[in-house]
């Protein structure tokens, strides 16, 4: 294989971004290539694997050091996310993500202080999977939509209702649960719960097929009278909807970043395919087609990678990026997906085949335009602030 193509010097990054990306790049080449594909036959990631990345200190960027996070910033997330999409297997990318990124915020940001000693060193080591149920059958990017219901009871809450498209689902020790705690027509008094697993009245209804992502396990959830005390919820009564939207930069963020990462491998492989296969007497390379496509495609992943650390950054330094990151999201979703139809299109036949990477790659990249926040969701919210 080629080096890695793609800057890898912002004026953003400090040494420890570089240091960040060399400690991801020797992992997934000694850990996560030689053993994906059984990860794959299998469904999900082996725990572990996720406790070794605890041990290296990647399972919480900007968690405090006391918690066993590293203490760093968002540029931190970025690069992780990115280089996890590098792997080209999305399925192990996502179950980590949904891990640092989308499930365990909301312990570390909104948690007391009991609740934080109780489980986020557990997290952070990786001995505590994590997962967040928001998703419901008729609630996907529409909150106020949902209809799981959380009613208070003598010492806790009793929930009731189905998630769906969980990941991390099957396997996650504690998930992070949102539910109405209002009444009628009080759409978005939603609050947050943390549901250990084997709770009584908490059961993974079943484990779900998908196109790609095959080495995540996604599960359809289901809550019926399931008792969690008082000490299990998250911050406020009736703030979950805005933990959830303040979380959702974050999640948006590194979803872009994991995207971007897998069109650059792509373009990687596709660049190796290219430069050896003949066809009509000469190698692909040598068609001015095709590699002033993936030259263009290179200057498109590019242009969105300095939208993405620029983004990065100023959310680094708490500034307002939420119509930068619906446009990063709606992108990188796209861009990925443009990308790897050239890509697939380059390999021919060869990548239409089960068990070349492309293949496995553009099945994966497919739900990038869709999950997290759908393409259309997200330009909807840059068109609200136009």
């Amino acid at each position: 294989m080629s080096e890695p193509i793609g800057s890898e010097s912002f004026p953003y990054f400090g040494v420890e971004h570089t240091m960040l990306r060399a400690t991801l790049r020797r992992f997934i080449a000694d850990r996560v290539a030689p053993a994906g594909e059984r990860w794959e036959e299998q469904g999900y990631v082996p725990r572990p694997i996720l406790m070794e990345m605890g041990a290296l200190g990647l399972l919480g960027m900007r968690y405090a050091p006391k918690f066993g996070g590293s203490g760093l910033d968002t540029l931190a997330n970025a690069v992780l996310a990115e280089e996890l999409g590098r792997s080209s297997y999305g399925g192990f990318a996502v179950t980590v993500l949904v891990h640092t990124d989308m499930a365990s915020p909301h312990l570390y940001y909104a948690g007391d202080q009991e609740q934080l000693e109780r489980w986020m060193r557990d997290i952070t080591a990786g001995r505590t999977l994590t997962a967040i149920a928001m998703t419901e059958p008729d609630a996907g990017s529409d909150l106020a939509a949902m209809r799981s219901s959380a009613r208070k009871t003598a010492g806790g809450y009793l929930i009731n209702g189905t998630k769906t498209f969980i990941t991390n689902g099957v396997h996650a020790d504690l998930v992070f649960v949102a539910a109405k705690t209002g009444g009628p027509g009080r759409g978005r008094d939603i609050s947050m719960f943390a549901v250990e697993k084997g709770t009584p009245g908490f059961r993974v209804a079943r484990t779900l097929k998908k196109q790609g992502w095959l080495s995540s396990d996604t599960a359809e959830l289901v809550f019926e009278d399931c008792f969690v005390p008082d000490a299990n919820l998250l911050g406020e009564e009736g703030r979950g909807f805005h933990q959830l939207v303040k979380n959702l930069q974050n999640e948006r963020i590194v979803l872009a970043a994991q995207a971007l990462g897998e069109a650059m491998k792509g373009l990687e492989i596709t660049l190796d395919w290219v430069k050896q296969r003949r066809a009509f007497g000469t190698h692909l390379w040598d068609k001015q087609t095709i590699r002033q496509r993936l030259a263009m495609r290179l200057g498109q992943v590019e242009a969105a990678r300095a939208l993405l650390f620029n983004t990065a950054w100023r959310d680094t330094r708490n500034e307002n990026v939420i119509k930068e990151v619906s446009m990063l999201k709606a992108l990188a979703g796209t861009l990925v997906n443009e990308v790897m139809y050239d890509c697939l299109q380059f390999h021919g036949g060869m990548g239409y085949m089960r068990g070349a990477m492309i293949e496995r790659m553009s099945r994966d990249a497919r739900v990038q335009a869709i999950g997290g926040g759908a393409t259309e969701v997200m330009l909807e919210e840059v068109a609200k602030r136009l």
